[in-house]
């Protein structure tokens, strides 16, 4: 970790039964992770996908937001809305993609998340309309932070 300048977490779900539904593993160990870094002084950027009928629901992102706003070393979160891609990955592990039939959330869904993480004085990450000049990025998504609050 001494030559570690970023952690990007994913926390898949607060709800611990979903995160071991989703990853095959516990979420515990991803908190500590969290809270050891805190400790190191190690910045996060917390990555958290928006999922209907999975993720999406307001106590599942209240507990990502309150605990990400609540380690100083948390710089970030990446609300992300679910999108297919994904989809890829799972049948090159030759693994059933689990939300095939999954829209992608509604704006009205994403505008609630954004409202709970700015409740809690965090930051997102917005597609930028202007490509990887604004973004600062070279190829791949063209993201930019903006203060949600």
């Amino acid at each position: 970790m001494a030559d570690t300048d970023l952690v990007l977490l994913d926390i898949k779900s607060w709800e611990p039964g979903l995160y071991r539904e989703l990853t095959g593993r516990e979420l515990r160990p991803a908190l500590d992770l969290a809270r050891r870094l805190e400790t190191l002084g190690k910045e996060v950027r917390v990555r958290f996908v928006v999922v209907p009928g999975l993720t999406d629901g307001e106590a599942d992102v209240e507990g990502v937001a309150a605990f990400a706003g609540g380690l100083p070393n948390v710089t970030r979160v990446d609300a992300l809305p679910f999108h297919k891609p994904g989809a890829g990955t799972y049948e090159a592990l030759g693994k059933r993609f689990p939300p095939a039939a999954t829209p992608s959330p509604d704006p009205q869904v994403m505008d609630r998340v954004r409202a709970q993480l700015r409740a809690h004085g965090l930051h997102m990450v917005r597609p930028s309309p202007h490509g990887p000049a604004e973004a600062g990025m070279r190829g791949g998504t063209h993201l930019r932070t903006v203060p949600i609050g």
